[in-house]
């Protein structure tokens, strides 16, 4: 069989493809995890300071310092939802990613199999042919081994 067939280049670059999707799959579940982690932390940052305006404010609390608690909690509100549209974009890149990792999977598992198919066509055509040169060798040593006539 040749040394390196087009569909070896196939199978390679199918590989390549699929390795690929997997890195992408990686790092965006990477990415996952830290805006995931930056959510915890905005969610404690922003229970903490409710927790901080609750005992303030029944220590009593001037205007202004009640209108900066607020205005703070409403920007970590905010900090908050952007994180959560953020997840939910990686979620979907994710989503994304599987299916191009599967569509990858698949088309290298369809050259893998038309390679196995072409190896195997390829120790058949082999065997006949030995069997075929066998076949002659012994005839011929038949033949000599016969009286003539």
């Amino acid at each position: 069989m040749p040394k390196e067939t087009s569909l070896d280049i196939l199978i390679n670059l199918a590989q390549d493809r699929l390795d690929e999707a997997g890195r992408v799959l990686a790092d965006l579940s990477t990415q996952r995890r830290n805006a995931q982690q930056q959510l915890g932390t905005l969610d404690g940052y922003r229970s903490d300071y409710a927790r901080r305006l609750q005992s303030t404010t029944e220590g009593g609390l001037t205007a202004s310092n009640y209108h900066n608690f607020r205005h703070f909690i409403a920007t970590l509100d905010e900090a908050i939802s952007q994180q959560n549209r953020i997840i939910a974009q990686i979620d979907t890149q994710i989503e994304t990613g599987r299916r191009q990792w599967h569509a990858e999977k698949r088309q290298l598992n369809s050259y893998e199999t038309l390679k196995t198919r072409q190896l195997r066509q390829f120790q058949y055509r082999e065997q006949r042919r030995e069997q075929r040169a066998s076949d002659e060798i012994s005839a011929g040593l038949y033949r000599r081994q016969q009286p003539s006539h």
